[in-house]
């Protein structure tokens, strides 16, 4: 799959394409199947490749920061998902104060028309773009009847409630993972490179690898987790660890010890021979054991709660 930063990294001659366009962020169910409609568009149309426009950063962060919303997928793993889920190229268009002056004509013309050559485009049926978000779906039909290129605006139907970025961060604020999964049609997944931390996990028997939460991501909510932990890319030296590790997961600021910093701590099970300092890693939570962090009064009842954890997370993903 061919991933492009920019207009100016498209082939004059590639096309021509059938482009799906959104901000993609977590690629759950509803942008999954706008995804298989585009796809199914590009088969009736001879084949032609599926081309999956997003933005970084999030146009709210640069039109609005202090709205902007914390963000369920970084760009690398947002086009590894478009890429698993349909699309054969994904254009990371960098969003600047110029391109939200863009009019919908001339987004419609620089995009579209010029760069990508489109025969077709599928969007949500919510679809909004240009300056101040003027363009619709309805522009985008007008202007295919202009230039030649056929377009479907589609609803993001859930089961219940239509899929949404903004419902996946608020069941990750309550914690509740597993309904997160469901809307994601995968679990949930943090990523970072594991740092040194105060090693209070090694001296009580369960060694961590700590990650730091980062502040303009999503993160669940405040507790301890169920899930796994797989390494991306191994720390200079280290072995590499090829197969997922079940993992009890605490997400918080370790209050027992004053903590002040949120980060995503994960103790391999029954591991303590694993070399990941400096290694990016993956986090994908299943379930959660237990809700926001409290403070211990005696590390002997730390000791006792921390092998509940343990022993509740191993029941659970020895099933998963």
């Amino acid at each position: 799959m061919r991933v492009w930063h920019g207009l100016d990294q498209v082939s004059p001659d590639f096309g021509p394409t059938v482009v799906t366009i959104g901000n993609f962020d977590g690629v759950h169910r509803g942008h999954q199947e706008v995804l298989a409609h585009a796809k199914a568009r590009a088969a009736e149309l001879g084949g032609l490749p599926v081309v999956a426009l997003t933005f970084d950063p999030h146009p709210m962060r640069v039109l609005r920061p202090d709205h902007a919303p914390l963000m369920l997928s970084e760009p690398e793993q947002r086009a590894e998902l478009l890429g698993r889920h349909g699309a054969d190229a994904v254009l990371i268009l960098p969003f600047t104060k110029e391109v939200s002056g863009w009019s919908p004509e001339e987004f419609i013309d620089r995009v579209l028309v010029t760069a990508l050559h489109a025969k077709a485009v599928v969007v949500g049926e919510n679809f909004r773009f240009g300056h101040k978000a003027a363009g619709h779906v309805d522009t985008l039909v007008q202007a295919g009847a202009q230039y030649g290129f056929q377009v479907e605006g589609l609803s993001l139907a859930g089961e219940q409630q239509p899929w949404s970025s903004t419902y996946v961060r608020q069941q990750l604020a309550d914690g509740d993972v597993e309904a997160a999964a469901e809307a994601l049609g995968r679990p949930f997944r943090v990523t970072g490179v594991v740092i040194e931390g105060d090693k209070r996990g090694r001296e009580l028997g369960y060694p961590t690898a700590n990650i730091p939460a980062d502040p303009g991501a999503a993160v669940p909510q405040d507790g301890v987790y169920a899930g796994w932990l797989t390494v991306l890319t191994p720390a200079p030296g280290a072995p590499a660890y090829p197969e997922p590790l079940p993992a009890a997961i605490s997400v918080g600021s370790n209050p027992t010890f004053d903590g002040v910093d949120r980060r995503v701590e994960s103790y391999v099970l029954d591991r303590d021979d694993l070399e990941l300092y400096g290694a990016k890693v993956a986090i994908d939570f299943v379930a959660r054991l237990r809700g926001t962090q409290i403070r211990f009064e005696t590390i002997d009842d730390l000791l006792v709660q921390m092998k509940a954890d343990v022993d509740g997370a191993r029941g659970l993903l020895a099933g998963d």
